[in-house]
């Protein structure tokens, strides 16, 4: 495949890929201890993951490229099989290189669940989380009211006394008095002639 985008080289066939990536290894292992490349490059991609996956099979690259199994609709091929091979299954994959007529239902369902833990319609039938969801939102609503009441009980001094309705009302008259605002404000709407607001 060839083809080249703004601010990238040309590429050309598979092996003048392969041979790059090689260059670029050289490079890495030219600059770099021998022990560091080995430990930081290769040990990862397959003592690691050997380790984790035990002995499943891998059969693709998955969605970012480590050997890992996940149900997801949108990108339904996992890097890894299901379940790890067994002398059962092992059989079945020697069976299935044959003619697929001669294998039973259930044999075609166990070769199916040994590499995917899910159908698609499994994936899309409801779960019932949404309640669990909601029960755990109304709790923590619940849990946030009565803290509330709490602290507003025991916590939180008495509000000051100008805060009573009749102290705001004699604060309100005094702002009248005091001509607060009288040209856009407050008292811009109140008529000292006759003591009382304007209609």
């Amino acid at each position: 495949m060839t083809g080249a985008g703004p601010g990238c080289l040309p590429l050309g066939n598979e092996s003048d890929i392969s041979s790059m990536a090689g260059h670029l290894l050289k490079v890495a292992t030219k600059h770099l201890p021998s022990r560091y490349v080995a430990s930081r490059i290769f040990i990862p991609s397959v003592a690691y993951h050997k380790e984790r996956i035990g002995n499943r099979e891998v059969v693709g690259f998955g969605l970012n490229g480590e050997p890992s199994y996940i149900d997801r609709t949108d990108f339904p091929m996992p890097a890894i099989r299901f379940k790890e091979n067994s002398q059962e299954i092992i059989t079945l994959r020697e069976k299935e290189k044959d003619d697929w007529r001669k294998l039973t239902m259930d044999e075609k369902k166990a070769l199916y669940r040994a590499s995917f833990c899910q159908t698609f319609a499994e994936m899309k039938a409801p779960t019932g989380e949404w309640k669990s969801v909601l029960a755990g939102t109304l709790v923590a609503m619940s849990l946030t009211i009565w803290i509330y009441v709490w602290m507003k009980k025991f916590v939180y001094q008495p509000m000051p006394e100008s805060f009573s309705p009749e102290r705001k009302a004699a604060q309100f008259q005094r702002m009248i008095d005091l001509r607060i605002n009288p040209i856009e404000g407050l008292t811009s709407n109140y008529d000292y002639e006759n003591n009382r607001w304007k209609d």
